[in-house]
């Protein structure tokens, strides 16, 4: 039987507990709510802050604002919606985030891998490897939820949490933070279902939401990942991954009010790859999705623009974080021509910033007489792309001019094809 916590409410009333989930709220940075107040704000005036929320709190008097409407595009077209709630807010979810962890999460289901302390996309990526390639479940059903977040049921959500936590102060809370509302350039609306994106504990109710869905399918001896809403059920046969895709949606419509989206959702086999968090699993090997590379392409492109007021050392720094960012992240798929590639066309990119920056081809030719290259260099149009691969830039430029010298991250050099421990 599993344990009921009864009392938990008065560990929020510790000055310490708030002290440090402002802490954690300042590290994970991000914008202000409606009210307008940054966290540098809340900061200057931490301990007054932290005071008033400790007497809201103790006389249950705390009200949370409504959060903040932001919509961010998807590559794939649509929007996301996003709620952001005021900092002191983000702290109060904090600090009953950190309560209520700890009593969920080692409970959770071994596959799922979203928004837990230790779990890791890799490990989710890797999970799902491992069914495919060792234990020969190559059929797989990809479940797609309709805006998964916005539409949990807030009377389930309550009713999930209390499973483990008796303490009507704590529940009164949760349910407090999900009903604040919403405020939009129409004025505020009411949340009648879901948990917004941006809320610091959204990710644990959406993880204590699915969970019976993860038990349900263990129950029934299907292996499953999940990472937050993303779902995939591993199966040996087109038949009983048909099975476990109805089966699956029958519990997520009905038990859990959600919504599948039959569009999206899909049956495949892992010879034309499985789309899972960024990359495609093949039976015999991981890629990069290719919208993925699209998108670095595109960011790389905004960044590298010919006509950039900056030299190209300002441009590298600026650029190294992207890049190492992309190269920790997709280093789990056997990518290393594809990185290869990148890092040939960023270089290419570099140079003609370069070029363009030196104007006249005498300036290109004092730079390979510099390097002790002699005899007559053709003259050569400095704006030109297809000149950004001459032979006389790779010259002037060299490779390891732009990784030994301005320190270029080398996506070239990323060892690829990594394991993690799941």
């Amino acid at each position: 039987m599993d344990k009921v916590w009864y009392s938990l409410y008065d560990r929020l009333l510790d000055k310490r507990a708030l002290h440090g989930a402002f802490a954690k709220v300042k590290s994970s940075k991000g914008a202000g709510g409606i009210d307008g107040q940054s966290i540098n704000d809340f900061a200057k005036g931490q301990e007054k802050h932290i005071h008033q929320l400790l007497h809201e709190l103790r006389t249950k008097s705390y009200q949370p604002q409504p959060v903040r409407r932001v919509e961010i595009d998807k590559p794939g077209g649509g929007v996301r919606l996003l709620g952001i709630p005021a900092v002191r807010d983000r702290v109060v979810q904090q600090a009953l985030l950190d309560i209520l962890q700890p009593i969920f999460d080692p409970y959770f289901h071994p596959s799922s891998y979203g928004y837990r302390p230790g779990h890791s996309c890799h490990q989710a990526i890797d999970k799902a490897t491992m069914f495919i390639r060792q234990y020969e479940r190559k059929w797989v059903v990809d479940m797609d939820l309709s805006k998964c977040f916005d539409t949990l049921d807030h009377d389930l959500i309550i009713s999930s949490f209390r499973r483990k936590v008796s303490d009507g102060s704590i529940l009164g809370l949760l349910e407090k933070i999900l009903k604040s509302g919403v405020m939009t350039g129409a004025g505020w609306q009411a949340s009648e279902t879901g948990s917004p994106q941006g809320g610091v504990i959204s990710p644990l109710v959406a993880n204590v939401y699915l969970d019976s869905f993860d038990q349900f399918m263990k129950d029934r001896g299907h292996r499953i990942v999940r990472y937050a809403d993303d779902i995939l059920i591993l199966c040996q046969s087109k038949k009983a991954a048909k099975n476990a895709y109805t089966q699956a949606s029958h519990y997520l419509e009905g038990d859990l009010r959600l919504t599948v989206n039959r569009q999206k959702s899909h049956i495949c086999h892992s010879l034309k790859g499985v789309k899972f968090l960024g990359v495609a699993i093949h039976s015999g090997f991981t890629r990069i999705q290719r919208e993925k590379i699209r998108n670095f392409r595109a960011k790389v492109k905004a960044m590298t623009r010919r006509n950039l007021p900056v030299n190209v050392e300002k441009v590298i720094d600026d650029l190294n974080p992207l890049l190492r960012g992309f190269a920790n992240y997709f280093r789990i798929a056997n990518c290393q021509g594809e990185l290869r590639k990148l890092s040939a066309w960023i270089r290419r990119r570099l140079r003609a910033i370069q070029l363009k920056q030196w104007k006249r081809p005498k300036r290109l030719h004092r730079r390979l007489r510099q390097l002790g290259y002699s005899g007559e260099f053709k003259l050569i149009k400095m704006n030109s792309w297809h000149n950004a691969a001459s032979p006389l830039s790779h010259y002037a430029l060299p490779n390891r001019y732009f990784h030994r010298e301005l320190g270029l991250f080398d996506l070239g050099n990323v060892a690829t094809g990594i394991s993690v421990s799941i």
